[in-house]
């Protein structure tokens, strides 16, 4: 709080705590506005009790805060201990147990209403933003799955560079051979050897870390553009600085390990006379590791490319209605007395299809209950029901479809007492043939049912169609909903946003467009996508980079028996297929074994999705041809170059 005390401050059901920001936009100023009036929806008066500081690491942010009193004054639904609307946030005593409270408060709905099947738990409030979804009481995954997928897709790219690294140091072991051989004939010990070997891993690494740091510093305003995100990097933070040098002793450790065991084994004696011969054991270990690491970029590779197609696919599917130049806006002022005046006016403008209002936008769960009944229902089962609560024209406007009986009709004032179903409803209601048979909702309401409509998706395609209802009842809708003819919208908008503040004067005419709005809902999916591909493609760049490096060694190595195989007749053709073939070899069995496990890994990912696209085998052959097209083109650039060597000059050198 800078102005006002926060347990006082929402004492009076008619005073409003707003933020600094706020007061500046309201009075100028965050100073002495204590005392000050508000009018809200130009309909109350609020009186200004207090000034807060809007927490910026939160994911709910607001501009000012009411009593909670004075909303119930005005929603008496939120009394009904039925409904599950208002979220309940609860300060626990310090030291308190919260297993103890969750015992205590488990069954507390129930106690209140007997035909409840809520079970409450708690769960801490920061853990909210990445474990955001609950299954059976128990968190069941969120956004925390990304943070995981990128920490291993990260530890890939850890490991494939440590693979370059084991992979170059002991296949350049003859430029050390005699160095080993010296230190051990003047009494080294092995040991000591590792430990030195180990310590040039160490300070390579070490090296690599303020490296990344300069990099990470330099590219993270872009990396925030990516993820829409405003991250920070600062080394104050010491959980931060203690992660990065155990990653880098880590790295260290696992890149200067093999070399060190590998360089510290050579005999003094063999080696300080010139012979160097790496074991079988030493070469299938530096050909595994070449299979590692392209295993790991054919992964990645695969990902990437089911990844984007499943966003593509989650974007363009048909939802069961038109999202396309459909726009929603918010009913307030004038228009919760005048919407049918206003809905009327509106669909004579130039560029305006149709028009409806509707308790709903489409785009999650806004409005469910359990409480309906109808024949043959068994009592013991509890299904939810989203209700709709619409308008007439709502089939037409969204353009949904209707597959048995009829829509509401304005000649049938008897309409309010209808009901339409969608297909998911029947199903699960068990019910032959529908039309014409009555439900009762709340004990209340005896509805006829006089339509089914074709199911469409209301939430994310994460999930299942749940059954719904569309209820005529236009004084319960919170929503105008309108068809824009395509191409128009502009001209449309502009004449729509005249009418809406003459019509509505005081209020801004805020509206949304369906599609974009859907398109939000798979943002997290987006960024997955575009982040997926900067990794696959760092993680390909730095195995070729060490495919490039043991290629121009293997080259150099061979140059005579290159220049021997010239000086006999083989062509240059000849002797880049014999470079390149042992390559081939590492980059075909990596691909063998990394499509079958790319298979499950996105096999288990797709089922995330209710609705996902097959994975056909082109996904796993594209990826297979990517790689290995890859690969030669890196192992080309050098086979090529060693190809064109004159045998006299490499004779002559050896």
């Amino acid at each position: 709080m800078l102005e006002g005390e926060s347990s006082k401050v929402l004492a009076d059901k008619y005073s409003i705590v707003i933020s600094r920001e706020l007061a500046v936009r309201l009075f100028g100023t965050e100073k002495n506005v204590i005392g000050k009036d508000v009018e809200w929806q130009h309909q109350k008066t609020f009186h200004v009790t207090g000034v807060f500081d809007k927490v910026k690491n939160s994911s709910v942010q607001f501009d000012f805060a009411l009593s909670f009193e004075e909303f119930k004054a005005e929603n008496d639904w939120v009394l009904a201990w039925g409904n599950n609307g208002p979220s309940t946030f609860v300060i626990l005593h310090k030291g308190s147990n919260p297993e103890a409270v969750n015992k205590k408060i488990k069954d507390f709905v129930k106690a209140k209403d007997d035909h409840s099947n809520v079970a409450l738990f708690l769960v801490p409030y920061s853990s909210r933003y990445l474990h955001g979804q609950y299954e059976n009481g128990k968190e069941s995954g969120g956004r925390i799955e990304y943070v995981r997928l990128f920490s291993i897709i990260a530890v890939f790219i850890l490991v494939i560079a440590c693979i370059n690294f084991m992979n170059l140091s002991t296949a350049r072991a003859s430029r050390r051979a005699k160095e080993v051989g010296i230190k051990k004939s003047i009494g080294a010990q092995r040991q000591s050897l590792i430990f030195q070997y180990l310590s040039e891993s160490m300070v390579t690494a070490f090296f690599s870390l303020l490296v990344g740091i300069t990099v990470v510093w330099l590219f993270l305003p872009q990396f925030n553009l990516i993820t829409k995100k405003q991250i920070q990097f600062g080394l104050e933070d010491s959980g931060l600085l203690l992660s990065l040098i155990g990653v880098t002793l880590f790295t260290g450790l696992l890149a200067g390990s093999y070399p060190a065991i590998f360089l510290s084994g050579f005999k003094p004696a063999a080696v300080l006379k010139g012979i160097v011969k790496g074991s079988w054991g030493e070469l299938w270990a530096r050909k595994g590791l070449v299979v590692f690491q392209f295993f790991l970029s054919v992964i990645l590779i695969v990902s990437v490319l089911v990844i984007y197609k499943q966003v593509e696919f989650v974007q363009t599917k048909n939802l069961g209605y038109d999202k396309d130049h459909l726009i929603y806006f918010p009913i307030e002022g004038n228009l919760e007395k005048n919407r049918e005046t206003f809905l009327t006016e509106i669909k004579k403008i130039p560029g305006v299809v149709n028009a409806t209002s509707m308790g709903h936008n489409l785009l999650g769960r806004n409005n469910n209950t359990s409480g309906l009944n109808w024949e043959g229902k068994n009592p013991d089962d509890e299904i939810l029901f989203e209700n709709i609560q619409v308008n007439h024209d709502v089939i037409e406007t969204m353009g949904m479809k209707i597959l048995e009986g009829r829509t509401f009709s304005r000649d049938n004032i008897a309409d309010t007492s209808k009901i339409i179903f969608n297909e998911t409803a029947v199903r699960v209601m068990n019910m032959k043939d529908p039309i014409g048979k009555v439900i009762k909702m709340w004990d209340k309401y005896d509805l006829e049912i006089i339509g089914i409509v074709k199911d469409f998706h209301f939430q994310s395609l994460h999930v299942a169609v749940n059954p719904l209802f569309l209820w005529l009842s236009p004084k319960n809708t919170w929503n105008i909903m309108v068809r824009l003819e395509g191409g128009k919208e502009r001209e449309t908008l502009k004449a729509l946003t005249e009418y809406y503040n003459s019509f509505n004067p005081g209020f801004a005419f805020e509206h949304k467009f369906q599609d974009e709005q859907y398109a939000q809902m798979y943002a997290a999916e987006q960024r997955v996508a575009s982040l997926s591909g900067y990794f696959a493609g760092f993680a390909i760049l730095i195995s070729c980079l060490g495919l490039f490096g043991l290629a121009a060694f293997t080259a150099e190595r061979r140059l005579k028996e290159i220049g021997i195989r010239k000086a006999l007749g083989s062509s240059s053709a000849n002797i880049v297929l014999l470079l390149s073939g042992d390559f081939t070899r590492m980059v075909l069995l990596s691909i063998i074994l990394g499509l079958p496990t790319s298979y499950w890994l996105l096999a288990q990912w797709l089922q995330r999705f209710a609705f996902h696209i097959e994975l056909t085998p082109w996904y796993f052959v594209a990826a297979g041809a990517i790689a290995l097209f890859i690969a030669w083109l890196t192992v080309a650039s050098q086979a090529i170059k060693a190809s064109r060597v004159n045998p006299v000059e490499c004779l002559h050198m050896e």
